[in-house]
């Protein structure tokens, strides 16, 4: 594949986080529509039970409804033949229940990594890794969180 084949899907990744940060389920939706295949394949558990491009939006209304102000800041973006990887550190504040927890007000920061593969300009897989350990931890679900 190419580098100007990379460049696409980099650019592509980029409207994408844009419409992630848009604080609004609706822009990330049509974002999801445009950019993502239906039948997109995840290779990480949702916890919606949805699969495709609807399990990808309903995440995302989960997220936005415990952490508003949620903000995905990439740290690395590496593109090279159909995959794009990225690394994110993500920030909110736990407004809404989330996993079965109650709104704390407490401040959450974690980091993810996901890899994308694209075929044409739609993505077709993702595999991701959450730091959901940190998230409860900081929510104190768990122990070795801030006090």
């Amino acid at each position: 594949m190419s580098t100007d084949q990379a460049a696409a899907n980099k650019a592509l990744f980029a409207r994408f986080h844009d419409a992630m940060n848009s604080g609004d389920a609706e822009v990330f939706a049509k974002a999801v529509d445009q950019l993502v295949a239906p039948d997109v394949l995840f290779h990480s558990p949702t916890p919606t039970g949805m699969t495709g491009a609807q399990a990808l939006k309903q995440v995302w209304v989960v997220l936005l409804r415990a952490y508003p102000d949620l903000h995905v800041s990439v740290e690395d973006v590496i593109a090279e033949g159909d995959k794009v990887v990225f690394r994110n550190r993500v920030t909110g504040t736990h407004r809404g229940e989330f996993r079965g927890i109650a709104p704390t007000g407490k401040a959450v920061a974690y980091d993810e990594i996901f890899v994308f593969r694209f075929d044409g300009e739609r993505i077709v897989e993702i595999w991701g890794v959450v730091d959901v350990l940190a998230q409860l931890r900081q929510l104190g679900a768990l122990p070795g969180g801030p006090a």
